[in-house]
C-alpha cells in the first residue's frame, strides 16, 4: 500500500486530515510516526504557501514517501487578515486555543456583525516527494466571527466561525459536514486529485 505522511504532529489537524483521506487506499503516517527524530521546523515563510511548502519539502527530505503539509489558518476582515500565519500563536508563544479566542474576541470587542466580524478561514496544502516540491493547493471559507463560542468540536477558532449561510459555528457541526465545507476540506479535495494523478504516473 502506498504511504503518505502528514507533515504534523499536532493530534488534533493529524485526525481530521486522516478521516477526510480515508477512502483513497493509502496508508496515512503523522511525522512522528513517519519519522524517528524528526527535527523542529521554523515556519518563517510569509505566507500560508511558503510555510506549506517548507514543511512539505523539508519532511519529504527525511523519508522516502509523499509527503503532505497543511498551513492554516484564520484571516479577519477588520483586523487586516490577521491573525493569518500566526494563527496558532496569536496570543504569544505557547499560546493556547483558549488564550487566541480571547484574544481575538477583545480586538473584536463592540463591533457589529455585519461588516466588522467577516473572516475566512485559509488552508494550503503543498505535497512533496524526496525534497522536490509537486504541488500546492488552497481552500477557503467565508463566514463570521461570534461574540462567544459555541461548540465542543473541533478546534482552533472552529468555536468561534459561522460559516456563510450556516447557523452552527465549525465546533457544533458534525464532523462530516464541517468536513464538507471547511477550508480544509475544500483544500484536501483538491489535493486528493493531486495525489492520486501522481500516484498513477
Amino acid at each position: 500500500m502506498r504511504t503518505l505522511v502528514l507533515a504534523s504532529n499536532n493530534k488534533k489537524k493529524v485526525r481530521e486530515l486522516k478521516t477526510i483521506l480515508k477512502g483513497m487506499r493509502l496508508k496515512v503516517l503523522s511525522l512522528d510516526e513517519a519519522v524517528a527524530k524528526p527535527h523542529r521546523i521554523v515556519e518563517d515563510g510569509l505566507t500560508f504557501r511558503a510555510n506549506a511548502a517548507k514543511k512539505a519539502v523539508t519532511v519529504s527530505r527525511m523519508c522516502d514517501c509523499l509527503v503532505l503539509a497543511d498551513d492554516s489558518g484564520l484571516s479577519v476582515d477588520a483586523l487586516g487578515g490577521r491573525p493569518g500565519i500566526r494563527s496558532a500563536r496569536f496570543a504569544g508563544p505557547g499560546a493556547t486555543d483558549t488564550r487566541n479566542n480571547k484574544k481575538l474576541l477583545k480586538l473584536l470587542d463592540n463591533k457589529p456583525p455585519a461588516e466588522c466580524r467577516r473572516a475566512s478561514f485559509v488552508c494550503v496544502i503543498a505535497l512533496a516527494r524526496q525534497g522536490h516540491l509537486i504541488g500546492t493547493v488552497e481552500g477557503r471559507c467565508r463566514g463570521t466571527i461570534g461574540f462567544e463560542g459555541r461548540g465542543e468540536n473541533g478546534f482552533g477558532y472552529d468555536p468561534l466561525f459561522t460559516p456563510r449561510g450556516r447557523r452552527q459555528t465549525f465546533a457544533e457541526m458534525p464532523a462530516a459536514l464541517k468536513h464538507r465545507i471547511s477550508h480544509r476540506g475544500r483544500a484536501l479535495a483538491k489535493a486528493k486529485r493531486v495525489i492520486l494523478k501522481y500516484f498513477s504516473r
